[in-house]
């Protein structure tokens, strides 16, 4: 199987190609303090650094996985701290959350806002965002039938991706 090389300056089609995984992290600093200055919000140093490390892969990161990074660099590491500046992040819609793992992922596409689709892979963890047109045709359909209003949606499908299916 042929790996495609891609830049994270527009989200990999797919995050299980190689590519330059530093451009991901530069464009989404980019992504949020643009996000930020359009909507008035602060990404303070802790914000930001949360964020960084949200994307020093596309394996979904923990809140408590976070604290001691951010203790050896000085920063409040309090669980209260990280979980503040997530719902932060979260809000401005720069990173997903991942249920059942409970753990964090960036957005490929901030300031959209956009029902939330997942891939998680079983074995090595990482996770592709995925379009999710179609469980938005779904959740249009339960909102008529019902009468409801839909004011969240996340879907994870979990699997093996192609990498790891080849060691298998």
């Amino acid at each position: 199987m042929t790996q495609k090389d891609h830049s994270c300056s527009q989200q990999p089609t797919n995050v299980y190609d190689q590519h330059d995984h530093h451009a991901c992290v530069d464009s989404a600093l980019k992504r949020a303090q643009d996000l930020c200055a359009t909507e008035g919000a602060r990404l303070t140093p802790i914000r930001q650094r949360v964020l960084e490390l949200v994307w020093q892969s596309h394996k979904p990161v923990g809140a408590y996985d976070l604290l001691p990074t951010l203790a050896a660099e000085g920063f409040n590491s309090a669980p209260p701290t990280v979980y503040r500046a997530l719902d932060f992040l979260l809000e401005l819609g720069l990173v997903h959350r991942i249920n059942s793992l409970n753990a964090f992922v960036g957005c490929s596409h901030p300031g959209d806002q956009h029902p939330s689709c997942f891939f998680v892979c079983n074995e090595c963890g990482e996770a592709q965002e995925l379009q999710a047109n179609q469980i938005q045709v779904v959740a249009s359909q339960v909102e008529e039938m019902l009468g409801v209003v839909v004011q969240q949606q996340t879907t994870e499908l979990m699997g093996l991706c192609p990498r790891c299916q080849a060691t298998k």
